[in-house]
């Protein structure tokens, strides 16, 4: 399979452990503060684009979700309040996150709909054909093998599944660019770093996005993996894309 630049992209470049594990050991620093710095550096904004992006799935009506990179589960959460189906599995490498993500399901009270496990994209721990639907907020980046991640969550979908990904993008407007470089170069790693003391996983966060094969080069990716029907929408200007594919 493919190698691709975002996949050698680290949050330690002098660092021997493999991208999963400084990712999964950067997450878990920061995963106290998580939602708060999303809300924060975004000014809740990226509450619309997950709800964009869970309304890409309405038409299939999915009752048995994987959510991929789950995190602190905002995705999960929003989709059992958006969807209801019968069962959303979430997975994530950190473990810092997923206690956080408990933390909110058991306060939602969705226990028994939602579930999180330590699971990695490059092997997804469930049968082929188990899924409606994945989805994959702000996580792709993140996938030390993205062909290999994207051809795992083929496999557990079932045949007509769809998957959702939703991912940050480069603005192509040279003003929003200009101002959207700046912001993510100079005051969120700064801000990042006074409220969670964690400087490098913003820098890192803005070093993904640079590299990370945006728009119809991933539905290209798609395509080559074997999903079908593959679109992907601009949200914000460029900031954040959609993209759908169907098994």
């Amino acid at each position: 399979m493919s190698k691709y630049e975002h996949d050698i992209i680290v949050p330690n470049s002098t660092s021997t452990e493999s991208k999963k594990n400084q990712v999964a050991a950067m997450f878990d620093s920061i995963a106290h503060r998580y939602d708060f710095m999303n809300r924060f550096l975004s000014v809740g904004i990226d509450i619309g684009w997950r709800k964009k992006a869970i309304d890409c799935l309405k038409d299939i009506k999915p009752q048995k979700i994987l959510d991929v990179a789950t995190g602190t589960a905002d995705v999960a959460l929003m989709t059992e309040k958006m969807l209801k189906p019968l069962s959303i599995i979430g997975i994530d490498i950190s473990d810092g996150m997923l206690e956080v993500g408990r933390k909110k399901i058991a306060d939602s009270g969705v226990e028994k709909t939602i579930q999180l496990y330590n699971g990695d994209s490059a092997a997804i721990q469930y049968d082929d054909n188990s899924f409606d639907a994945v989805t994959v907020s702000f996580g792709v980046r993140n996938f030390e093998f993205l062909e290999k991640g994207l051809s795992e969550i083929l496999r557990v979908l079932r045949p007509g599944g769809k998957l959702v990904v939703l991912e940050f993008s480069r603005p192509k407007n040279f003003f929003v660019k200009s101002f959207y470089n700046f912001y993510m170069k100079i005051i969120s790693p700064n801000i990042a770093k006074m409220f969670s003391k964690n400087k490098n996983a913003y820098e890192y966060l803005d070093a993904s996005i640079q590299k990370f094969p945006e728009g119809e080069n991933f539905v290209a990716i798609l395509n080559k993996v074997g999903f079908k029907n593959n679109i992907n929408k601009s949200l914000s200007q460029g900031i954040c894309s959609i993209y759908c594919g169907t098994k």
